[in-house]
């Protein structure tokens, strides 16, 4: 069987027709594996017989741009793919940084011959894999970087961190095969890199043309064959599809691998070891709590991201139209004072001319953070999740007066060395269930399900006045960013679809209800907004007020008293499981229940 993997960046353009002639033309050849397709270029893994893949690249090579397509070939015993698949993307490899167009400039290029002749010598030079976590694990260059990232949207943050003086020394870049290192290369010459280098088709080609010499280990490849060695044969090594570690014959004969479930490095064990970890947890969450971290001032920075439409402006231009909810002079103010640098400290004056894809930090003076609720429940703990039971007031995560007293950080504090991930979210002032992932593998799979609005979310509410009817429901729109002072709208030209059933469970003597709701959408205050257009706004909300008024204030103090919405009951399908699981939040007191 023969495995073709390779790339090209040209500007393609007609691609919903180019899939499905790309799509024929496979299943016509009888081959499998997957084309990413984007305007930005083409990326693709296929296997088939010799004569079908040829086919392929006959056809490929006809497309403008793509004349001078050369895969890189390797042989296995079986086909790696189980199906054949062309997809439109956005990128074909996801970085996520505007201003970086490989079609039009990449940075230069070493073959493998030369990199391995400039080892031999020992020239002076720097190595940097550009690959995820697991991926190096497996194997890398001896003596290169690790930037320990998850995903290669991680790679700019991790670049940012590099010494200072490295932008003044050759690097050279590499990943399997090249892909990567077309939009790392041009992204660090923007953060000032001097002597940046990419390896020719990445490590697959330096080992079909020099072989082994100065690597370590295998090559990660993203098909059934997990690895190859340096004679680009098959290797040993499999891959839990749970946490996706690369695992080697050792790891596999451990009694906690479990084919398609777990491995020694996310094996949880039984009910009695979730029972002991739960309490382990919520006693790391107690301890990192106590005090709270924002208690003590510390200064705080925080990104600002440059997108394309701010290329070549000031950067007070730039904030200025980013962060309108700030006036202008504010921000000069800030720019004078010295508040906004870059990742290696350099100060930003308003003047500095940003490009697209930049990122600059603007630094919070140490302050002490308002105190937050802590009684922070772990409801469900195992391999993939973590369900959580949020008090409030609690922020999700980082924005306004609150940098460190967020539930993201306090998991963050209380998982270490590991991240547990937030799904979803709920307001600060919001009760109830949320889920955390526990790999990044499991973030994305649960992500989806929230994105394509397959989790059922039951909330409870206490609002003001007696709804009419028992049941009832409002698809108004709601506004897809907040106006200056935060608040959201009905906004029935530019708004998103929202929709949200409500039904009502019991009606008060002093004159407030209390519902079950059901969004079916997932809005940002979707609730909180449907409930006071319709006229009753949520008891104790600080911003949506009865009589139809709107403050801006936010974030309640510990000691008010509370916002009565609750994320009661959620259920989302398990990740590793064919099945859907419930996890419920006990109601609060003001529920009655």
């Amino acid at each position: 069987m023969i495995n073709i993997s390779t790339y090209r960046f040209a500007e393609l353009s007609g691609l919903r027709a180019l899939r499905d002639d790309l799509l024929e033309t496979c299943r016509r050849l009888e081959l499998k594996g997957t084309i990413l397709l984007a305007h930005e270029g083409i990326n693709l893994f296929v296997a088939g017989g010799r004569e079908s893949i040829d086919g392929l690249l006959v056809r490929l090579r006809a497309i403008p741009g793509l004349e001078g397509l050369e895969p890189k070939e390797s042989v296995s015993d079986r086909q790696p793919f189980n199906r054949m698949l062309v997809r439109l993307k956005k990128e074909i490899i996801s970085f996520g940084v505007e201003g970086v167009n490989p079609a039009r400039h990449t940075s230069p290029k070493l073959k493998p011959a030369e990199l391995k002749q400039w080892l031999d010598e020992g020239r002076p030079l720097t190595l940097l894999d550009t690959r995820n976590d697991y991926e190096v694990k497996l194997g890398t260059f001896k003596g290169a970087i690790d930037p320990d990232i998850r995903t290669f949207r991680g790679f700019p943050d991790a670049v940012r961190k590099l010494p200072a003086d490295l932008k003044d020394q050759p690097v050279v870049m590499f990943c399997t095969g090249g892909i990567r290192c077309e939009k790392a290369g041009p992204f660090m010459e923007l953060e000032g890199f001097k002597h940046i280098y990419q390896l020719d088709g990445g490590i697959l080609k330096y080992f079909e043309e020099v072989g082994g010499d100065h690597y370590d280990g295998d090559c990660f490849v993203f098909d059934q064959r997990v690895g190859v060695d340096p004679a680009l044969r098959e290797s040993s090594h499999a891959v839990c599809f749970a946490c996706l570690a690369p695992l080697d014959e050792e790891d596999q004969a451990d009694p906690r691998h479990v084919e398609g479930k777990s491995c020694p490095f996310c094996f949880q064990g039984g009910p009695e070891r979730m029972a002991a970890e739960i309490a382990d947890l919520e006693a790391a969450l107690k301890r990192v709590s106590t005090p709270l971290p924002g208690s003590v001032p510390a200064e705080n920075r925080r990104p600002v991201h440059i997108p394309a439409a701010m290329d070549q402006r000031t950067l007070l231009d730039g904030l200025a139209a980013l962060l309108p909810g700030t006036p202008r002079d504010e921000w000069e103010r800030r720019c004078d004072a010295g508040r906004f640098v870059n990742y290696q400290g350099d100060v930003r004056g308003k003047d500095h001319v940003v490009r697209a894809g930049e990122r600059v930090l603007q630094v919070i003076p140490p302050a002490v953070e308002p105190d937050v609720a802590t009684d922070i429940r772990v409801l469900h703990m195992d391999e993939a999740l973590i369900v959580i039971d949020k008090p409030a007031p609690l922020p999700m995560h980082s924005g306004g007066r609150y940098h460190r007293n967020t539930l993201q950080n306090l998991m963050n504090l209380a998982c270490e060395p590991h991240v547990a991930r937030a799904v979803h979210r709920l307001d600060a002032n919001t009760t109830g269930v949320v889920v955390f992932a526990r790999t990044r593998h499991f973030a994305r799979l649960l992500q989806r399900e929230f994105i394509e609005d397959r989790v059922e979310k039951v909330y409870l509410a206490k609002v003001h006045g007696h709804p009419a009817a028992d049941a009832f429901s409002s698809d108004a729109p709601v506004s897809s960013s907040p106006d200056e002072a935060g608040t959201r709208d009905i906004d029935e030209e530019n708004g998103l679809p929202a929709r949200s059933d409500f039904r009502v469970i019991e009606r008060l003597p002093d004159g407030t209800a209390l519902l079950e709701a059901r969004p079916r959408s997932g809005r940002t205050n979707q609730l909180r907004v449907h409930l006071w257009s319709l006229g009753h706004p949520i008891v104790g909300d600080p911003t949506y007020q009865p009589g139809g008024g709107l403050e801006s204030r936010q974030t309640l103090a510990t000691g008010e008293p509370p916002m009565c919405l609750h994320a009661w009951k959620l259920a989302i399908r398990h990740p590793l499981r064919d099945e859907t699981m419930e996890f419920e939040a006990p109601a609060p007191e003001w529920a009655g229940r």
